[in-house]
């Protein structure tokens, strides 16, 4: 019995010693070639399970997203492995390190934006922090985001075009996001009566101006600021709050528009700069 055992631990050794390549400083064996095969095959299973713990809470679209940079991590670390295995076995890479390490080098100059853009659509996906849907202005562009994928964010502007946002611009730039909070934004009218006007009166038809307005909420309701003695006006302001900022300038038209018919119905007038020029003979 002894002697089988032996036989079959022998029998064992010898195929993992049996040499599939021989150089002439170094050897492949079998048991090096499963060695790799079964690490791969658990570096796969953990990278599954990693990918799951993170994306579990995520939406469906987001997490279909993140198969793609796991795929790419697989080949990674299989290569990591595959070079670990082999260097551990007594394979000599020093010439295949030496002659890839230009490559890579160039490799990484020419890819560091497109990484850095990778690395933050995950982050931008992970934490929530942007949505499709969401309102938002950068560069003095307003756009509402129609797609985000892990290096770029696609919105499309007030006038219909598209915006394409590389995605690290979300982590290095001040991007202001309407919608972050709710949907729900307040929007400003800016007036000038002329002096003389009666305030009240004015307070009254900027208010009914904003109340029949289509998109204007009742609740919160709007509000007048006197804001200020201009130069030659007196500066008001009528807050009001809608729930698509995107229609913002179309609102805010509309609104002006409804002002500059009360205001000439009910007498108010609406000044503009004057300046007396005094011509002196010598």
């Amino acid at each position: 019995m002894k002697e089988i055992i032996n036989d079959i631990i022998k029998g064992i050794s010898n195929f993992f010693s049996y040499p599939i390549f021989e150089g002439t400083k170094s050897t492949i064996t079998a048991g090096t070639l499963l060695m790799i095969i079964l690490c791969c095959i658990a570096s796969f299973y953990v990278l599954k399970l990693i990918r799951r713990l993170m994306t579990s809470k995520l939406p469906l679209d987001d997490r279909l997203k993140f198969k793609g940079i796991f795929k790419f991590a697989n080949y990674f670390i299989y290569l990591i492995i595959i070079i670990i295995v082999l260097s551990s076995s007594g394979v000599d890479l020093t010439v295949l390190l030496t002659a890839s390490a230009a490559l890579f080098v160039g490799l990484g100059f020419a890819l560091q934006y497109l990484f850095q853009d990778i690395i933050s659509g995950v982050l931008i996906i992970i934490d929530q922090s942007l949505h499709v849907g969401d309102i938002i202005e950068i560069e003095g562009k307003v756009g509402r985001v129609i797609n985000i994928k892990l290096r770029t964010t696609r919105a499309i502007t007030r006038d219909d075009k598209i915006i394409i946002i590389p995605n690290h611009k979300f982590l290095t730039d001040i991007i202001y996001n309407y919608t972050q909070n709710h949907r729900t934004t307040r929007e400003t009218v800016t007036v000038g009566v002329a002096y003389g006007s009666d305030t009240r009166l004015v307070e009254k038809l900027l208010l009914d101006a904003v109340d029949v307005q289509k998109g204007v909420l009742k609740n919160p309701k709007p509000t007048v600021n006197f804001k200020n003695f201009g130069d030659s006006a007196l500066i008001f302001d009528v807050n009001f709050f809608i729930n698509d900022s995107f229609s913002d300038p179309r609102i805010k038209s509309a609104v002006r528009f409804t002002i500059d018919d009360l205001f000439r119905k009910h007498k108010v007038s609406i000044p503009f700069p004057q300046r007396d020029v005094h011509i002196f003979n010598k």
